[in-house]
């Protein structure tokens, strides 16, 4: 029951506290990609320590108090034998593990239902491209004839980038080739399941501040992010002003767009350049992010409580 108590308390920091302070950690804007990581380590580790408690509170037989060895034995990983001295005993009930499966299962249950949503907007968005656009070569793209300037990408399997006739008579040569790379780099990166995998979270736990914070978050991250990789051949007048020019261009569901109501604050960072965090700090923020997950199973197994 010790165990018990401890895993909550550490759910209801990683549920609560730790989502509000990482949401206005400044070093996060500065390093994307790193921010991502984090997130995702805070939803894997609160959905974890959530599975322990269940598994802690349903499971009567003693396997928990012999160590890893014991919780695997209870799972039915390993013969029922004695561990650590303790006297042999048979695998836990089914139904004492239900609970904590089912944890389990839900947020993947919500990740696969959110990607096969987005691959069918995306089939019924392309067929509407098939009959409105033409492939253009030159850039790589489906052309499709609108006076707004508009670029965005359907990312995965069905990869495609599409850009209006507005984009291209507004944005110059240089300025286009800016957001055309950030879109690539929605698609290259597969951003689409980072975003659906916040998505699951957000619906498999609508009122915990972390599902919330991460949802939110991790939109913004996956567009500085696809930012950052276009910087990387492209100067940061030439995107910023690509995206001003692409602001008020409508995204479809389904689909990652070069503006957005996220321009305003990735304008800000673009024109406005900091440092990213010191090698040091980074490799700390990977380590607690790794590390986050496996202290609820040191937990679990006895080795950090009586």
């Amino acid at each position: 029951m010790t165990a018990a108590l401890v895993l909550a308390g550490y759910a209801l920091l990683i549920g609560a506290v730790a989502p509000t302070a990482l949401a206005r950690a400044r070093w996060a804007h500065h390093a994307p990609r790193l921010a991502i990581l984090t997130w995702h380590g805070l939803m894997a580790t609160f959905v974890i320590t959530v599975a322990l408690i269940l598994y802690h509170v349903a499971l009567r037989e003693p396997h928990v108090h012999d160590g890893l060895l014991g919780l695997l034995t209870a799972c039915g990983l390993l013969p029922g034998a004695a561990v650590f001295g303790s006297a042999p005993h048979a695998a836990a009930d089914p139904a004492a593990l239900l609970p904590p499966t089912l944890a389990v299962l839900l947020p993947g249950g919500w990740f696969l239902r959110t990607v096969w949503r987005t691959r069918r907007a995306q089939r019924r968005h392309l067929a509407m491209l098939a009959m409105v656009g033409r492939p253009s070569f030159e850039h790589d793209a489906v052309v499709v004839d609108h006076d707004t300037p508009a670029v965005y990408c359907l990312p995965g399997r069905s990869r495609q980038v599409v850009v209006t006739e507005g984009a291209i008579k507004t944005l110059s040569r240089e300025q286009l080739r800016a957001v055309l790379a950030h879109e690539r780099a929605h698609i290259t990166g597969r951003h689409h399941l980072c975003h659906a995998a916040a998505e699951a979270f957000a619906h498999a736990f609508p009122k915990l501040p972390l599902a919330r914070h991460a949802r939110e978050q991790t939109a913004l991250l996956l567009e500085m992010a696809a930012d950052d990789q276009a910087l990387r051949s492209h100067s940061r007048e030439t995107l910023a002003t690509a995206m001003c020019e692409v602001a008020a261009g409508q995204t479809p569901r389904a689909a990652f767009g070069a503006g957005g109501p996220s321009a305003a604050v990735r304008l800000h960072r673009l024109l406005t350049p900091k440092a990213t965090p010191h090698r040091a700090t980074r490799l700390a923020i990977v380590g607690c992010s790794v590390a986050a997950p496996v202290l609820p199973l040191l937990i679990a197994c006895g080795l950090l409580v009586g």
